[in-house]
């Protein structure tokens, strides 16, 4: 664990020695904000104390934009540079190396998640005060897009761990992030087994009940299984260096 942590630390460093956390935490709270304060009227449009609009943006932007972004470079990058060889010759393991990065890319996931609470903050707590806020639904959501953060994570890791490009597996990371968002909105509109079959894969559909303020443990189970699993294979990718 020791080594772990070390690891994450030296990639959350990293972070923020460049302009990557800077470029996305700050793209991403401009696009949140003026997709919560100004698009179709934004907040004042619904007139009422209520933040979907917020949730709604944010697994599209962790999808698109922060996951593959903060994942990209995780294994792919120390592969093409060659310091992978350098890093696994010292005494730590190869699950430590995984975890280690896993938990830098997710912490940024968290600081991302932290700085969007600040619009409930400012709006209802300190410095405005413009009516009496419901937060029971506001941290479910927040636990949903917690797991959805860990799951994308390990998805973005496991393509940064079979490619030696990062701009591939941005591509890659982003484009499966995001088509598991937009099945749910398609389980939506058909019925029947291809909905079922739709709804029961999209992360969207799954985080939903969260958003409404409803923790629902299959969603918990089936986020913690994709992380598990990605991650396990992620190491298999790793550790598939000793067989070539």
């Amino acid at each position: 664990m020791k080594n772990t942590l070390t690891i994450a630390r030296r990639e959350m460093r990293s972070f923020f020695d460049s302009l990557v956390a800077y470029v996305v935490v700050g793209l991403s709270i401009i696009i949140c904000g003026l997709w919560f304060f100004v698009a179709s009227g934004g907040i004042w449009q619904i007139d009422r104390a209520n933040f979907s609009r917020m949730f709604e943006a944010l697994p599209w932007l962790l999808s698109l934009i922060v996951i593959p972004l903060v994942t990209m470079r995780s294994i792919a990058e120390e592969k093409r540079s060659g310091t992978l060889e350098l890093l696994i010759t010292m005494p730590v393991k190869d699950t430590e190396v995984i975890l280690g990065k896993y938990f830098a890319a997710l912490g940024m996931c968290v600081v991302l998640l932290g700085c969007s609470l600040l619009f409930p903050i400012a709006m209802f707590v300190w410095p405005w005060h413009l009516g009496v806020l419901d937060w029971g639904p506001i941290w479910t959501a927040y636990f949903g897009l917690a797991l959805f953060s860990a799951a994308g994570v390990s998805i973005g890791l496991l393509f940064s761990s079979i490619t030696e490009s990062q701009i591939i597996a941005f591509f890659f990371t982003a484009f499966t992030l995001g088509l598991l968002v937009a099945v749910g909105m398609l389980a939506q509109l058909w019925h029947g087994v291809p909905g079922d079959i739709l709804g029961f894969v999209s992360f969207e559909s799954r985080i939903s009940g969260f958003e409404h303020g409803l923790i629902d443990t299959r969603a918990v189970i089936y986020f913690l299984s994709i992380t598990v699993i990605c991650l396990l294979i992620s190491f298999r990718s790793l550790e598939s260096r000793k067989w070539s």
